[in-house]
């Protein structure tokens, strides 16, 4: 009830700016710089705090396929207050149909694709990278949905298929502790610490449709690499 009083109360307020934002400008950079400031609310209401690591791997200006893990709701509002760089999501079309929170996210430029259909998601994908200005990235969990084990399963094509093709390199992103705080199928929040740890950022030259496989593979390997699944944030006691 606490979150849910909060998360409409922000929601209703910063709309108001967000939709015209996203309405009056060409490239939807303001209207994801104020939705940071829901982000931010959101982590100070649920007492959540966040650390990055390897933020220096992230070249400014550069776009990227953004891969990351999904362990629960708290990842997007970790990632979004972390990375520092403006990015757009790759989102589920039913989230048009919440209101006003879809609409803002709609007049951020983010990109809404049908997850049961592989062919039409890619190709609302590429519709969606043609509104983007340049040096913008995108975000996918390439999982697909969020993990209902805390394990990291097996990576959807989507993303890795565009990168591919438009030649854009990925960024491995790994969320840890995020599942503690508000894990799949549960309303029971618990104040927390959750980090981010940015990957090695993967040159896609030389990969082909027929070899995105092995793309998938690296990325995830990548991503698996800086999983920790036992992450609380608390330093042990000495």
């Amino acid at each position: 009830m606490w979150l849910g009083f909060w998360a409409s109360i922000a929601t209703v307020i910063l709309c108001i700016f967000i939709i015209p934002a996203g309405l009056l400008s060409r490239t939807g950079n303001l209207a994801f710089s104020l939705s940071k400031l829901w982000a931010y609310t959101m982590l100070a209401i649920s007492f959540v705090r966040t650390e990055i690591k390897n933020k220096d791997k992230i070249r400014q200006g550069t776009s990227y396929i953004i891969i990351s893990n999904h362990q629960s709701l708290y990842d997007i509002i970790s990632l979004v207050t972390t990375l520092g760089i403006q990015f757009r999501w790759i989102i589920k079309k039913e989230i048009l149909k919440v209101p006003i929170f879809g609409y803002g996210l709609y007049a951020s430029r983010n990109i809404f694709i049908d997850r049961s259909n592989t062919s039409s998601a890619i190709e609302s994908i590429n519709r969606g990278f043609n509104r983007l200005p340049a040096g913008v990235s995108v975000m996918v969990f390439a999982e697909g949905t969020r993990s209902p084990d805390g394990k990291i399963h097996e990576f959807k094509k989507g993303g890795f298929v565009t990168a591919v093709r438009r030649k854009i390199p990925i960024l491995p992103v790994t969320v840890n502790g995020s599942r503690r705080i508000l894990p799949k199928k549960s309303l029971a929040m618990k104040p927390g610490n959750i980090q981010i740890v940015v990957g090695d950022p993967i040159d896609v030259t030389g990969y082909t449709i027929d070899t995105v496989q092995d793309l998938i593979d690296k990325t995830r390997q990548e991503i698996i690499k800086n999983f920790d699944p036992d992450y609380t944030g608390e330093k042990p006691a000495t």
